[in-house]
């Protein structure tokens, strides 16, 4: 099993993963970038989800697994319903890779039930399922002022708001996630 995140060592390392498609495409790209507490990149992964797909919480799972690294302290996912409602089991990627994760979301927002009953006819109940097991946001206010929405799995809400500061610079993007969407929208393209 891992052992606990140190917060206050400098070398911590976080995987961030960001996701862009076009709607008209099948796939959407995901990126992954590691970076240390330092803001050095120190790695980068890439991997695709279905668009309304089920596969973006293996896909996610794969991408850390195929990066062969026992330094990561934490996972960062820039947002949890990536690909058009491909909804992210946190809690499986924090189970298959005994890693705190944090998942983001920038805005408030009531939900997504109705959107969810709309888009999807015959998988409706198990995308509510997996909706619903998400549970609640959480709002962190950053260092920067700014606030950020989070569910979190294996780390407490003051821990996870210590890491975000480590790595975020201005405003309300983590560094890690930023630049992996940079390159995920560069890879859409």
């Amino acid at each position: 099993m891992k052992s606990p995140i140190h917060l206050e060592k400098r070398g911590i390392r976080a995987l961030a993963i960001a996701e862009s498609f076009k709607a008209y495409c099948r796939y959407a790209v995901l990126a992954g970038v590691v970076m240390r507490r330092d803001m050095i990149i120190d790695g980068v992964v890439m991997s695709k989800s279905t668009l309304r797909g089920d596969d973006a919480t293996q896909n996610i799972i794969a991408m850390y697994r195929n990066m062969h690294r026992n330094d990561i302290s934490c996972i960062f996912l820039g947002g949890i319903i990536i690909s058009m409602y491909n909804i992210v089991d946190g809690a499986e990627i924090h189970k298959s890779t005994k890693l705190p994760i944090i998942a983001l979301t920038f805005r408030p927002s009531e939900g997504i039930e109705r959107t969810i009953r709309r888009v999807f006819s015959r998988e409706q109940e198990a995308k509510l399922q997996q909706y619903q097991n998400l549970g609640q946001r959480e709002e962190v206010k950053l260092g920067t002022g700014k606030s950020v929405f989070v569910r979190r799995w294996g780390i407490s809400l003051p821990n996870a708001a210590v890491i975000l500061d480590h790595f975020t610079l201005q405003g309300s993007y983590p560094e890690p996630i930023r630049i992996a969407k940079l390159i995920a929208r560069a890879r859409s393209q």
